[in-house]
């Protein structure tokens, strides 16, 4: 199956770049997600790739061969929408045998065909029931289903779950992800829902205002952020506003009211420059009490809040900067409102960033 290259790829309605010179490549077999907040420009890269947008400028390959001037129908793709997009007047199987009827299969090929994915998505019983009859889960597998019995070597999926409820969404991506490994399909998947594209994915490229701003594995986004919005929409972090005073390769930050703190200044921020240190809730370790050390936070509880697996704290620095906190449920030594608190941050978690220019508020925003 083919991997799926975009070369300088540009989209412009009228002075919304909804991509702005996008390059990237996916990988043969890789299941791959776009990621982002709501008008990031990932359905319209999606949608560039299937040929159902023109774009402006660049290039797609799908294999070796370019496509971006190729008819959809000739690029060997199967497109799965949010909506289902099922016609409601045919059974599932009428759904499905489409895709083999419009390519003029014979009667005996696409029969085989239907009954082959049916059976792949565990709802050859179905075939009879139209989509009015079905769960939103049977009828995102029925869509799944079609798009493979149209012979897609490519699979693309926009916000496939969105309309799933929770329970019925988590089962799915599972599936989904295994039908496209089991046919080695090369599959790139469109969310908003960074649980979602972290539990499934190979790889994820997150997107923002129309470009790639970084490309990796789950674990390399969450652990290694190359910028303050991936730290920011790739779960959670603390934000410390402050200044270098001293650049070494354990630079000494101040930040706000004189405080004090260390972080490995792995970009090599110039000394007197200011920066913003980004600190995961869930790395830190906090005590009870104010326990005098180098490197630690001191501030009282304002709020905690039982969230299942974890109780989020949110706390009050000395210094006024609002901090967050997760520690698993399951400890005794919870922490009650208005107590005095010691935080203290592992240094090769904490990421340092220079100050952006349009500010930190702008910088995150989704």
């Amino acid at each position: 199956m083919p991997d799926v290259r975009i070369v300088n790829v540009t989209k412009k309605y009228g002075k919304l770049n909804a991509l702005d010179n996008v390059s990237l490549t996916i990988h043969d077999q890789e299941y791959f997600s776009l990621l982002g907040p709501s008008g990031c420009g990932k359905t319209t890269l999606l949608r560039v790739i299937a040929g159902l947008i023109e774009p402006d400028s660049g290039e797609i390959y799908i294999g070796d061969r370019r496509v971006d001037k190729v008819p959809p129908e000739d690029r060997d793709i199967g497109f799965v929408f949010q909506t289902f997009a099922l016609f409601p007047h045919m059974t599932a199987w009428s759904n499905v045998i489409y895709g083999p009827k419009v390519k003029n299969y014979d009667a005996k090929q696409a029969e085989t065909i239907g009954h082959e994915v049916l059976e792949l998505v565990k709802l050859n019983e179905r075939l009879n029931a139209y989509p009015s009859e079905l769960s939103g889960g049977m009828m995102q597998r029925i869509a799944v289903a079609r798009a493979l019995a149209a012979g897609a070597k490519t699979l693309l999926l926009d916000e496939p779950l969105g309309q799933l409820d929770a329970k019925v969404r988590n089962e799915i991506r599972y599936e989904i992800r295994k039908m496209a490994k089991d046919l080695k399909l090369t599959a790139i998947h469109v969310t908003h829902d960074q649980a979602e594209a972290m539990s499934i994915s190979d790889r994820i490229a997150v997107m923002k205002k129309g470009k790639i701003v970084q490309v990796g594995s789950s674990q390399e986004l969450y652990m290694h952020p190359n910028s303050l919005f991936v730290a920011h929409f790739i779960g959670e972090s603390n934000f410390l506003e402050g200044y270098i005073t001293k650049a070494n390769g354990q630079s000494e930050i101040e930040l706000r009211q004189g405080l004090k703190v260390k972080a490995i200044n792995q970009l090599n921020i110039n000394q007197g420059e200011r920066v913003v240190l980004a600190i995961r809730p869930e790395t830190c370790e906090m005590k009870k009490g104010h326990i005098a050390a180098e490197n630690s936070l001191f501030g009282k509880v304002e709020k905690s809040t039982f969230e299942g697996i974890v109780v989020r704290y949110e706390i009050r620095l000395d210094n006024g900067d609002r901090f967050v906190i997760n520690r698993p449920s399951l400890t005794e030594d919870w922490v009650n409102i208005g107590e005095e608190v010691t935080i203290n941050y592992p240094l090769d978690k904490a990421h340092l960033f220079p100050y952006p220019q349009a500010g930190l508020a702008e910088e995150i925003k989704v």
